[in-house]
């Protein structure tokens, strides 16, 4: 897949307020130009990823995988807020010269998919064949439906929900929470500030990505008469310090707070109301040992949406095995592409 990038010339009004000239999208798509009629596949993409699907999740897309970058028009788009590109609190303020830092506007689930529609436009694809997003990414897939129905054909939503549930915001808190604690995250000296907590963070969210079993069985300690297990305890502080060294605390401030916006029934009815409009060929996907995203929420989704089929998957890795649970994944999506 190619990185490109679109600039919307017009004004960008924010949901929550706020607007700007100039927003800038990042992208990744296959290297073939697109060409009307061409079968397109689009990916939306979880919290800290980036819009290269194909770096994040290599056994599915790429030449020759499900996903085909040649076979299929293949788009993935980076959301706003995100450290890779796309317009956020990293991008510099014309008026200032320096970062954004918290004058950028806050930024909802609507407005990123309003985002990748201005990329769609752009390129001039009228019609989606196949749409795939999990967590913050299925977020975004099932509002995308709900918001231009006639525009996809088939749809595959992962281990997300239709409205964030006071349990999601609760981890979503602990973790600006540790944002906040770190003293340079406020004072905005540099896109380095907040790192410290920016690692805590992201130790909290791995845990509730993860789960009892799959520490257990992969945290073990080498040496069971060991006086001090610390095994676990490194792989947090690992994963904080990878996290840190690739994002800014800023970017994950703003697309955790977006997480807080998730409803597709505001303004619609009521989420019942919201999924009924959909027209696409649903799928929807849950993992037995999501504890972020317990499997009642897809099943929820699948009931409301007309003729949409549901199926749950089994992985010791709770909501991280959309990300790794590559079989069990192809063996229901691969019959869906045809």
């Amino acid at each position: 897949m190619i990185r490109k990038e679109y600039i919307h010339k017009d004004i960008f009004e924010f949901e929550a307020g706020g607007s700007m000239e100039g927003l800038k999208v990042v992208y990744h798509c296959s290297e073939k130009p697109y060409e009307p009629g061409q079968k397109v596949i689009w990916i939306c993409h979880a919290l800290t990823a980036n819009s290269d699907a194909q770096d994040w999740w290599p056994e599915l897309v790429g030449p020759g995988r499900l996903f085909d970058t040649e076979k299929y028009f293949v788009v993935c788009a980076n959301m706003l807020g995100s450290a890779y590109g796309s317009s956020g609190p990293a991008s510099i303020n014309p008026a200032t010269g320096k970062p954004f830092y918290f004058d950028f506007p806050k930024v909802t689930v609507r407005d990123i998919v309003r985002a990748n529609d201005l990329v769609r436009r752009h390129l001039g694809i009228s019609h989606i064949d196949f749409m795939v997003g999990g967590s913050i990414g299925g977020f975004q897939s099932v509002e995308w439906t709900i918001m231009e129905p006639e525009l996809f054909e088939k749809a595959v939503f992962i281990a997300c929900g239709a409205r964030v549930t006071p349990w999601l915001t609760a981890w979503e808190e602990s973790q600006r929470m540790a944002l906040e604690a770190d003293p340079t995250f406020r004072a905005c000296e540099s896109l380095k500030g907040g790192e410290a907590g920016l690692r805590c963070a992201r130790s909290i969210a791995l845990i509730s990505y993860r789960s009892y079993e799959g520490y257990n069985a992969t945290q073990q300690e080498a040496d069971e008469d060991c006086l001090f297990a610390d095994r676990a305890g490194s792989y947090q502080r690992y994963q904080g310090k990878k996290l840190s060294d690739r994002f800014d605390a800023y970017s994950y401030y703003y697309l955790s707070d977006s997480v807080n916006s998730n409803n597709v029934g505001r303004g619609r009815g009521g989420v019942a109301a919201a999924l009924a409009g959909i027209k696409a060929e649903c799928t929807v996907i849950g993992i037995d040992s999501d504890r972020l995203f317990p499997v009642q929420e897809q099943k929820l989704i699948a009931s409301c949406i007309p003729g949409a089929v549901y199926h749950e998957i089994t992985s010791k890795f709770g909501h991280d095995g959309f990300l790794l649970e590559n079989d069990q994944l192809t063996d229901i999506i691969a019959p869906l592409l045809g």
